[in-house]
């Protein structure tokens, strides 16, 4: 069964295991703690139980964003990519923004249920719903709780368009709910693939699943006639923003059918800045003085570092024929302009846990949709 070898924990601890720490945050941000679940088919890792009050997040007008509300079913995010810009978001939890964010996922047990109420309110006026902002919707948790379908689904009666970012393979398991969607609003899939290089993706991404297994994804969603863009991101600086890196990823992402590509310099907020860096101290010493000069204090590459990359990428973009559907795209990029993007668009940040950096700095991260 399901709930066979599971142990539940008290809420906001687990007693007897040795590994565990304190959850006081938990129990404060989430009033409807309902328990704690351990099970030996996700080793290592925690599931924190909540009855959600709300589904819906409204996005910040400051924020700049191209939409105006997220979904989250989950918090933490066992892919662990150790320069995931969420790990932050943690913090909030007073879980830690390192192994406490891999391990620790805090799970809306009843979103679709709160989800279905708070669409079917009059003044619900079925806007645009991004999902994939903060934490991926489709990490290996969603194995276990099966949100996805639901939520889709209550999205899609409601006469609700919906977007979905993910490096998690199994969205693959929901593409006839994503095709039964999409013949009543808009869908856009997207497909993040930061780390082409194996060695390097084992080390950064430890808990994702491969390039070439998201890259089948990519091809599964077209064969079943559904959009899907691929976020070529984030682009590591000195390791893999080379000429022959990128030229590889896009000839791959091409080949796949993807219908358009967005690339994306890594940016290190509070909260995955310090696991990265320690990180990059370990792996690649002889970098770290580069960062350092590179991003300062900040949480972004400088304006020249991003006006560099456009300028490498927009020819092996035209290269690989990514560029027939033009969009809007952040500062010091070709094909720069004011239009609004397209319904499938996808955001590269999660303005609803904002850290404070500033709203341009945030649309600088969409380097290019096209």
């Amino acid at each position: 069964m399901r709930w066979d070898a599971q142990r539940l924990d008290e809420v906001g601890t687990a007693p007897g295991d040795p590994g565990a720490v304190p959850l006081p945050g938990l129990d404060r941000a989430f009033p409807g703690l309902v328990r704690t679940v351990t099970t030996p088919e996700f080793a290592g890792m925690r599931f924190h139980e909540v009855a959600a009050r709300s589904a819906l997040n409204a996005v910040p007008a400051a924020s700049r964003m191209p939409f105006r509300w997220t979904i989250n079913p989950y918090r933490g995010c066992s892919h662990a990519c150790v320069y995931c810009y969420a790990r932050g978001t943690h913090s909030y939890l007073e879980l830690d923004t390192g192994q406490g964010f891999d391990r620790e996922i805090v799970v809306k047990v009843n979103l679709v249920d709160v989800l279905r109420a708070e669409l079917a309110r009059p003044s619900w006026g079925r806007e645009h719903v991004a999902l994939g902002t903060n934490t991926d919707p489709y990490q290996r948790a969603e194995g276990r709780y099966r949100l996805m379908p639901g939520v889709i689904d209550a999205l899609a009666r409601s006469g609700t368009p919906l977007s979905v970012l993910t490096k998690g393979t199994l969205m693959r398991r929901d593409i006839p709910v994503l095709r039964n969607a999409a013949r009543d609003v808009p869908v856009g899939l997207g497909v993040s693939i930061a780390i082409w290089d194996d060695d390097l993706h084992r080390s950064l991404e430890p808990g994702a699943p491969s390039p070439r297994a998201r890259l089948d994804l990519v091809r599964a969603l077209r064969d079943a006639d559904l959009p899907c863009g691929v976020f070529l991101a984030p682009v590591v600086p000195w390791l893999t923003d080379g000429v022959e890196h990128l030229d590889a990823a896009l000839a791959d992402v091409a080949a796949a059918g993807a219908t358009g590509v967005t690339v994306l310099p890594l940016h290190l907020r509070p909260g995955a800045r310090e696991w990265f860096m320690e990180w990059l101290a370990r792996e690649h010493p002889r970098l770290v003085p580069r960062y350092r000069r590179l991003y300062g204090r900040g949480s972004y590459v400088p304006e020249h570092y991003r006006r560099w990359l456009a300028d490498r990428i927009a020819p092996l973009i035209r290269r690989h024929g990514l560029d027939r559907t033009p969009a809007r795209t952040g500062r010091g990029v070709p094909g720069d302009d004011e239009g609004e993007y397209p319904a499938g668009s996808m955001p590269g940040s999660d303005p609803d846990h904002g850290v404070g950096d500033r709203g341009g700095d945030r649309q600088a991260e969409q380097l290019s949709l096209l």
